[in-house]
């Protein structure tokens, strides 16, 4: 069965005694998850260690980075590694979200490095993709999403692509309230699905978990995840809110 992730995108907030109060709230709260259900943390580069030490023992529970550098290693003052994030035993890296290529002018050429060292180190590259509003205002979508994928993921082999987990965020729906009507990200899910397709066949495309980011909240992720090419969400805001985040949790089909 295809995996189901909820994951948490804690961006650059809460300070660490905040950090892991939020992660207490959520862990003592029993979730029956199935096997092929996960929760994943990405959380602040300072609060990887302290977060895996809390759920290392928790059954389908895991953390991710926020982002990772082209290279394994070097003279590069600020960046982290996949392979320093592999030494801490962290499991998935988000990679692309909408504020790193739009605030740090990280381009498609870029993201298929960053894609292909995560691989080598063994981690779950959660990678994002998206359109702004002038894109969805000109109905040109599809192609502006199928672009990033097609431009950062399909140098990679069969094997290599089926350990990818993609997430689509409409970027208009992200920190502003609006969120992508329940049709609308399946509309757009079964486009990916359409991509992948025809560049690695329908087995691949069927198994490739893929996530919806937008304004996800506990009062929506029912209905959204509903939709069946909809395996779960990548959650901002609603993710710092403990009673917000168990609930997104629970909403996994």
């Amino acid at each position: 069965m295809r995996q189901q992730i909820a994951a948490a995108n804690w961006k650059m907030n809460l300070t660490i005694d905040q950090a892991e109060n939020l992660l207490d709230e959520i862990l003592k709260v029993p979730h029956d998850l199935q096997a092929h259900q996960k929760v994943v943390f990405a959380v602040p580069f300072p609060y990887l260690v302290p977060a895996q030490d809390k759920v290392s023992d928790k059954r389908n529970f895991f953390t991710a980075a926020q982002n990772c550098y082209t290279q394994s290693r070097g003279a590069f003052t600020g960046e982290t590694s996949a392979e320093m994030l592999q030494s801490i035993g962290v499991g998935y890296v988000v990679l692309g979200h909408s504020e790193r290529r739009e605030y740090f002018a990280e381009s498609n050429a870029m993201l298929e490095e960053k894609v292909a060292m995560a691989l080598t180190y063994g981690l779950t590259p959660i990678f994002c993709c998206g359109e702004p509003l002038q894109i969805r205002e000109s109905g040109t979508q599809n192609g502006y999403v199928e672009k990033q994928l097609k431009e950062s993921l399909f140098n990679l082999h069969e094997e290599q692509i089926q350990k990818v987990v993609i997430a689509y965020e409409p970027i208009w729906a992200i920190g502003t309230g609006k969120t992508a009507t329940a049709a609308q990200a399946q509309e757009m899910h079964a486009h990916l699905r359409k991509v992948l397709a025809a560049q690695y066949g329908d087995v691949v495309a069927k198994e490739t978990p893929t996530l919806y980011g937008g304004s996800v909240k506990g009062s929506n992720a029912k209905e959204i995840f509903a939709q069946p090419d909809v395996d779960g969400g990548l959650v901002g805001g609603a993710s710092l809110i403990a009673a917000d985040f168990t609930q997104i949790i629970d909403a996994l089909k």
